[in-house]
């Protein structure tokens, strides 16, 4: 099992330690370093200033939301980076919810959200791939374009740069069934959310059978310290946000994830707190023990117990997000 440094996206602003969290992390034998983006930093711009910085480490998105982008310009971005970092990207794409995509993004969300993401990689594939100008007969993400007050004069184009690298790798964020089931059928690696060693079966019964070198990498927040309630803390604040917060009433991706793990009750509950304004009360009525299944926190030898079950199921790569350069290095040391 690889690791990875996930570093998210910004709050108020850039973390001054990102650079050398990276650069400890290269030093440490990480395999990769992954941006993240929903409505403030984008996942790209960081992720060039990290590869100017650095000259081994990986560069991932994690994830590069599609409504953001029009496939073609999401190529543009890869294909750029991939040759300004010397063929070291790897584009992770995640769809997001109807929330964000019409809320910030301006955009409705997809009446069929496989066949976008299908669409959405398909002229991602076809941009790299460069073997003919960019085509595609689709519902979504047509190409050229000729929908409503279109003129008629688009014509099918070519990427003028030649990609560095034609097999560059994608992968995708999903948490339906349907969605992970085609994960495994047309990408190169698959991001998912809120793994738990104790419950692999909910996600490996969807992934069903994948390709020699499909990535699996979930992120998971690590911390080495001596009280465990205490390095839940940002776990749960986490959680909070995400099952309240990230969606609507009826329809939130993540807290539907939360109940298939068998943590329904709690789910609803967290998102009524969270909605009803009361969101410290979200964060506590968050589960201790889903919060502990997702994260590897406590003294060293605690981890190193809870490491053996995470390499022991289908994880290729395991992306940490770390406060302190400190569990870089242990988790480095655990994992060797």
């Amino acid at each position: 099992m690889r690791l990875g440094l996930a570093l998210g996206y910004w709050g108020r602003g850039p973390d001054p330690r990102h650079v050398e969290l990276v650069r400890q992390a290269e030093r440490l034998g990480y395999h990769s370093v992954w941006t993240s983006e929903s409505w403030g930093s984008d996942a790209f711009t960081a992720l060039t200033w990290i590869a100017a910085r650095t000259e081994r480490i990986l560069l991932g998105t994690a994830v590069a939301q599609m409504a953001a982008r029009a496939p073609t310009a999401t190529a543009m971005h890869a294909l750029t980076l991939d040759h300004l970092s010397g063929g070291r990207v790897l584009l992770g794409l995640g769809l997001s919810g109807p929330q964000v995509v019409e809320g910030w993004y301006g955009r409705p969300f997809p009446a069929s959200p496989l066949t976008a993401t299908r669409e959405y990689v398909d002229v991602v594939r076809q941009v790299l791939r460069r073997e003919a100008p960019v085509t595609l007969d689709g519902r979504f993400h047509p190409l050229p374009y000729t929908g409503p007050g279109a003129t008629g004069l688009g014509k099918p184009l070519k990427s003028v740069t030649h990609p560095l690298r034609r097999g560059l790798p994608v992968l995708l964020g999903a948490e339906g069934p349907r969605n992970i089931a085609q994960t495994a059928r047309i990408a190169d690696g698959w991001l998912p959310l809120y793994w738990s060693p104790e419950r692999a079966d909910v996600y490996t019964a969807s992934l069903g059978a994948v390709p020699e070198g499909f990535m699996v990498a979930p992120m998971v927040r690590a911390q080495v310290c001596a009280d465990v309630a205490e390095g839940l803390r940002p776990v749960k604040a986490m959680l909070g946000f995400y099952i309240g917060g990230m969606g609507h009433a009826t329809r939130n991706f993540h807290a539907d994830l939360m109940a298939r793990m068998g943590f329904e009750d709690a789910a609803r509950r967290v998102r009524e707190l969270f909605l009803a304004g009361r969101r410290a009360e979200a964060v506590e009525a968050v589960p201790d023990s889903f919060a502990d299944e997702i994260s590897l926190v406590g003294p060293k030898e605690r981890i190193a117990e809870r490491l053996t079950a995470w390499r022991a199921g289908p994880v290729t790569d395991l992306l940490v997000t770390a406060p302190d350069p400190g569990t870089l290095r242990v988790l480095a040391e655990l994992n060797a």
